[in-house]
């Protein structure tokens, strides 16, 4: 029969080893997090990169964006193109507030991420307009993110 004294000590050890695999636990999930975090952010980073390079590669395309932004005349099929790029990088920056939201994206990278929309919306007469005519197609919580952000002339 196991004495009263070593029934304690295996008690002991075993509440020890409960302990030890939950510190472990959670140190596994922060590293998780943390991937996730790094995942996100590669992600969005490609998604830009993409956006950015349609534009740099298709010289049809930076024209269409320039002139747009501009707030100049566009053919229906100029402003179909400008249009659809326009829902791309919105769709984009709607990802990057999700991701902020469910905390897989640096305070401080959104926080330069929301004055980078600022700055565009603020300068580009047709973002700006294009956004009014398609932000209801987008989530209430990013509406309101990209309403606070849009010049005071507002949609």
């Amino acid at each position: 029969m196991i004495s009263d004294r070593t029934s304690r000590w295996l008690a002991t050890l075993g509440h020890l080893g409960v302990i030890v695999g939950l510190v472990l636990l959670v140190f596994e999930l922060q590293q998780t997090r943390d991937l996730m975090r790094a995942q996100t952010r590669h992600d969005l980073s490609s998604s830009i990169v993409t956006l950015l390079l349609s534009i740099a590669e298709n010289p049809e395309l930076a024209h269409v964006m320039v002139r747009g932004d501009a707030g100049e005349e566009l053919s229906p099929d100029e402003h179909y193109i400008y249009e659809t790029r326009s829902r791309a990088l919105f769709r984009y920056w709607e990802n990057v507030h999700y991701q902020y939201r469910k905390g897989l994206y640096d305070p401080g990278e959104y926080a330069s991420q929301r004055d980078a929309w600022a700055a565009y919306l603020g300068t580009s007469r047709g973002a700006a307009s294009a956004w009014c005519g398609m932000r209801r197609e987008f989530s209430p919580e990013f509406r309101a993110e990209l309403d606070g952000v849009l010049p005071t002339t507002g949609c």
